[in-house]
């Protein structure tokens, strides 16, 4: 675990206090709609020089700082952002995103997305990260100078690393497999309860229906009217209650929203340890064509079929000069790739070691955040029977009372 005082989070508080729609013009002076989000911050050490305490950024920019961090720390697992376009809704809920319910949502989702970073050992310590919410003005310029977008692998040399890979560490293998699934069960777990909740609503709103039916019933009874009456307030209550319910329960699909974006995370780096491996395994076989080469050029036997082979048959032996100079060509490039290859391997060591490690640390906050999450899931669910059971004895009580 980390030790107090070494992540960003333990010297700045941080939140993401409103967001705020505007109209502006975009990259093609075209008017648009888009909304901003007020971040906040303030030094916890007394004394300090505090940065300023609030700043706005669009959702864009949140997504550059996160690129910036994916390629400069390959080996971590990053936070993901919420969702741009809301996913796994339920009929009644609005998927427009400018909707002001998803826009709360997404707030809350901006402000976990920098708490993780903020409080990630690694992460929390770029100066990038702490430009982005403390400095306003040019901070995309500042990143931009990182040259950050021309380390960024293509997708096309990250797949070609996949299927190529002939060593592939079975740890990264299995952990890339693990994301696959852990995204398949949460997808699936978001798809059920969309379903649940839309049956959940229906069974709410009859509620309300039953509400009116014993309210009218009660206008043309005397003895029973009094008891009818009640009880139909009690449904019309119950009835009501349902929009705060499913909106508390929106809170945990957004919970379980985050791990199903953190497997794209987790994937990306174990993506990251295959093209490194790829690298050096691509370093060591240019190595051993060139030492292959050398051992041809200095016996004067040609072990496998070459065109060169046919060309010094056709058209005659090279001269000593040439061999010589070929000879010291191929010593130079062979110490180059001794090197690239030391090189590679390091580069490799090294990004497994740090790789990890974060996954290591990632587990664990997985492990806890979803146990608490589906914990405080089942005490919603359990708790809303309860209301349920409350309703309808307050009910019986009231036709009791007939």
């Amino acid at each position: 675990m980390v030790e107090k005082g070494t992540t960003l989070l333990k010297r700045m508080e941080i939140s993401v206090a409103e967001a705020e729609k505007r109209t502006g013009k975009n990259a093609v002076s075209m008017q648009e709609t888009y909304t901003v989000y007020l971040i906040e911050t303030s030094s916890q050490h007394r004394g300090a020089n505090p940065a300023p305490d609030s700043l706005w950024r669009r959702y864009s920019e949140f997504e550059l700082l996160r690129n910036y961090l994916l390629v400069t720390y390959p080996f971590v697992v990053v936070p993901p952002l919420p969702e741009k376009r809301a996913e796994f809704v339920w009929h009644k809920l609005s998927a427009d995103n400018m909707d002001p319910d998803f826009v709360e949502r997404r707030r809350v989702g901006l402000e976990n997305f920098l708490l993780r970073v903020a409080s990630h050992p690694v992460l929390s310590n770029d100066n990038i990260f702490y430009s982005f919410l403390t400095q306003e003005q040019s901070w995309k310029e500042v990143v931009f100078e990182t040259g950050f977008q021309a380390k960024a692998d293509s997708r096309l040399k990250a797949l070609n690393a996949t299927f190529r890979v002939k060593n592939p560490d079975k740890r990264f293998a299995e952990m890339k497999h693990y994301g696959d699934e852990l995204q398949s069960v949460i997808s699936q777990l978001l798809r059920v309860r969309a379903r649940v909740a839309d049956r959940l609503y229906g069974v709410y709103k009859v509620h309300g229906n039953y509400g009116r039916v014993f309210s009218e019933w009660s206008a043309i009874e005397k003895e029973m009217g009094d008891g009818l009456q009640s009880a139909g307030h009690h449904m019309d209550a119950y009835a009501a209650s349902v929009d705060d319910i499913l909106e508390e329960e929106e809170h945990y699909a957004d919970q379980l929203k985050e791990y199903l974006f953190y497997t794209e995370a987790l994937r990306a780096v174990c993506r990251k340890h295959e093209l490194c491996q790829f690298e050096l395994e691509m370093a060591a076989q240019d190595l051993t064509s060139k030492k292959q080469q050398r051992e041809e050029l200095a016996t004067g036997t040609v072990r496998t079929f070459s065109l060169k082979g046919m060309t010094s048959k056709l058209f005659g032996q090279e001269t000593p000069e040439q061999r010589e100079a070929k000879l010291k060509t191929l010593e130079t490039q062979i110490e180059d790739g001794e090197e690239m290859v030391k090189e590679k391997n390091a580069e490799c060591e090294e990004f497994v070691k740090n790789a990890w490690v974060d996954i290591e640390r990632f587990k664990e906050q997985k492990d806890r955040d979803l146990k608490e999450a589906l914990i405080s899931y089942a005490i919603m669910q359990i708790s809303m029977c309860k209301k349920g059971i409350q309703v309808w004895s307050n009910a019986k009580e009231c036709f009791s009372k007939m």
